[in-house]
């Protein structure tokens, strides 16, 4: 069983691009490590501070998270921050499947669900725990939970449990 957790950071606005995600000034970086302090550095946000995503493992946010260019340094900046997953209503294609390939969860929720999570949980110190062989995710905040089911498609989530396209591919070749 592989289960992604940790605290989460909700941001609330759609058609967030790969560029506000990591600035196209450091795709000359050559190492994750490298992408690590630029997080988000160009994203504007009401109340949204770059230190909002210290200790945070999960993003919570609106429609087509990831469009612009499709450059895969978005999805390393997520994850050399610790965020392996993204839950959004939609995601760019190419963003998505970058996700996927780098072994990181893009889980699409319809409209209304992600309503409910910003009126529930924004604001609040929120975790949730994403297991990927029951397609379930579990908030708790405030002494309660609360369980969410998700679709996933068989390939894909394959690739999230072997870490990504390089671990199935050493599986499989």
């Amino acid at each position: 069983m592989k289960t992604f957790k940790g605290n989460v950071l909700f941001l609330d606005r759609s058609d967030i691009n790969t560029d506000e995600i990591i600035p196209a000034k450091y795709l000359t970086e050559i190492t994750k490590e490298a992408l690590k302090p630029n997080l988000l550095e160009d994203l504007v946000l009401p109340g949204f501070a770059r230190a909002d995503t210290q200790d945070k493992a999960v993003i919570v946010t609106r429609e087509n998270f990831g469009c612009g260019s499709s450059r895969e340094h978005a999805p390393w900046a997520l994850e050399v921050n610790g965020i392996n997953v993204v839950i959004a209503e939609s995601f760019a294609r190419i963003f998505r499947q970058n996700m996927y390939n780098c072994g990181m969860f893009a889980i699409e929720l319809p409209k209304e669900t992600i309503d409910n999570l910003f009126l529930n949980y924004a604001g609040k110190e929120v975790t949730m725990a994403v297991d990927v062989d029951s397609n379930q995710i579990v908030i708790q905040a405030d002494g309660k939970s609360e369980t969410i089911d998700f679709k996933v498609g068989e390939f894909d989530k394959t690739l999230v449990k072997e870490g990504g396209w390089v671990g199935y591919a050493d599986k499989n070749y």
